[in-house]
């Protein structure tokens, strides 16, 4: 299986037709505001079926988590990179967010932490950690009370019947 790989500060390696679980935070930890937050959540959702098969996304006040297995360019064939995905995503919301709330500046860190998920059973407890990080930061109740969570219909467990969004 073909393997993709580069280098900035952090290793990145990524497996065709494999899931990514991806981490990525606010510069300096900054807490971005609920209309920042929707920004970024929409910013997830639109490269869905596209760019990347989407699986789970949660967008907390400093740092976003998604699980996503790329797809490919129907253009030129290739599976779409990791730093296509992320510089597409964390430069759109960047940009979007600073004209939403008319300022300037870095809004993520350059870095982000990714790891391929091997099986499945990791991938269920990646997903099951998406859901459930904005209940153990005190965020929420259930992953139906906060806005910015969001699985695919499959992924969705009786445990958390709120794990929400369009499919």
């Amino acid at each position: 299986m073909p393997k993709m790989s580069y280098r900035r500060n952090l290793p990145h390696l990524q497996r065709e037709n494999k899931c990514h679980f991806v981490t990525f935070c606010t510069y300096r930890r900054w807490i971005l505001p609920d209309c920042a937050r929707q920004i970024v959540f929409d910013c997830c959702l639109h490269d869905h079926r596209t760019r990347y098969e989407l699986h789970a996304a949660v967008v907390m006040p400093d740092h976003v988590h998604v699980i996503f297995t790329p797809l490919t360019n129907k253009e030129t064939t290739e599976v779409y990179s990791l730093a296509e995905i992320m510089g597409a995503l964390k430069g759109a919301s960047s940009h979007l967010i600073n004209r939403a709330m008319a300022r300037r500046g870095r809004v993520w860190q350059e870095e982000s932490f990714d790891r391929v998920v091997r099986s499945s059973e990791n991938f269920q407890e990646k997903v099951a950690y998406v859901l459930n990080n904005p209940l153990r930061k005190g965020l929420a109740k259930s992953p139906a009370d906060y806005p910015w969570v969001w699985a695919t219909g499959e992924l969705r467990s009786p445990a958390q019947p709120g794990a929400a969004g369009p499919t």
